[in-house]
């Protein structure tokens, strides 16, 4: 065996995975993972799906790969790149006859020349075109005579307009007289009284006890029990009842079709849920994330059961 082997292997056993644990966390057959250990790589394919079966090895057990590649780099197989020579560059020069460089260095001068001569152009011709509408209607304005035309309807008009105005007036004065000698009545407000709402109690999602890779809890207050794991990578998950009863058993992906499961297990009085690992896959009671007794990166494997006391008991 060697250092790789010996490490990877105590590094596994740490976490409390078999060789089984690790196929159906990786996906690795079985006997890869056992050549791995040893440190005989001849029955893989080939370099690449070494590097790549340790990688996937090391991040199943929370291990940092490029810090494996680097400290065992002597025990590794090199990847193709290493196995490939270098190819030497080639420089390609094209040569260029001194004429053409010198049109070349004209060139955007010239553009830059006609850009500025039509741009001078257009503003040219939008201010003449501007100014010469404003000089045709100021001469045809001025040269229109001023007619003033008296109208008895207008006289008459005016005349109404003033009547109708001091009547207003009068009408105005008699109604600030009357309202001087009307009293205001006084209204009584009205006392709004408002009878507080008691809020209902929340769930209580509590931790009862750990024991190693197993924890307990408890479920409270609550009207349902449902259950949604969610898998923020790749995760094996299984959710029983209390009396063994397998609802879902299988591995959730993210991105796929079965990046979750959503269980309703109201009618049951506990739920027991297995996750392979933990560091890719989030468990919600009735939208309220669950939070694992056991820290993720102590143990990758946890088996959760989770005791619910429906809110009439």
């Amino acid at each position: 065996m060697t250092e790789l082997g010996n490490r990877l292997k105590e590094a596994r056993l740490a976490k409390d995975l078999s060789l089984d644990d690790l196929q159906s966390m990786t996906k690795i057959q079985k006997r890869y993972l056992i050549g791995i250990e040893e440190g005989n790589y001849s029955s893989m394919p080939g370099n690449f799906y070494v590097r790549a079966f340790i990688k996937q090895y090391a991040e199943a057990l929370g291990l940092n790969p490029e810090e494996i590649f680097e400290t065992y780099k002597n025990e590794i197989p090199p990847s193709i790149n290493d196995e490939m020579p270098q190819l030497s560059r080639v420089k390609t020069h094209k040569n260029i006859s001194p004429g053409s460089s010198k049109i070349f260095d004209f060139l955007p001068k010239i553009l830059i020349a006609v850009f500025v001569i039509g741009v001078a152009g257009l503003f040219y011709y939008f201010i003449s075109t501007n100014a010469g509408d404003d000089t045709n209607e100021s001469v045809s304005q001025d040269n229109e005579p001023v007619k003033l035309v008296k109208s008895d309807n207008l006289e008459k008009a005016q005349a109404d307009e003033k009547e109708k105005a001091a009547d207003k007036e009068k009408a105005k004065d008699k109604k600030q007289e009357k309202s001087k000698d009307e009293k205001p009545k006084e209204e009584t407000p009205k006392e709004e009284t408002q009878t507080p709402v008691p809020e209902a109690p929340k769930q209580e999602l509590t931790v009862v006890q750990t024991s190693g890779r197993n924890s307990t809890f408890s479920l409270a207050n609550a009207d349902k029990f449902v259950v949604k794991v969610v898998s923020r990578g790749e995760s094996w998950v299984s959710i029983k009842n209390g009396i063994g009863k397998s609802f879902f058993q299988g591995t959730l992906k993210a991105g796929t079709e079965t990046e979750s499961q959503t269980y309703d297990l109201t009618p049951e009085t506990a739920a027991v849920i297995t996750v392979g690992r933990t560091l890719d896959a989030d468990i919600y009671v009735n939208d309220q994330k669950l939070e694992y007794a056991v820290p993720p990166a102590e143990k990758v494997r946890q088996d959760i059961t989770i005791q619910f006391v429906p809110k009439n008991q």
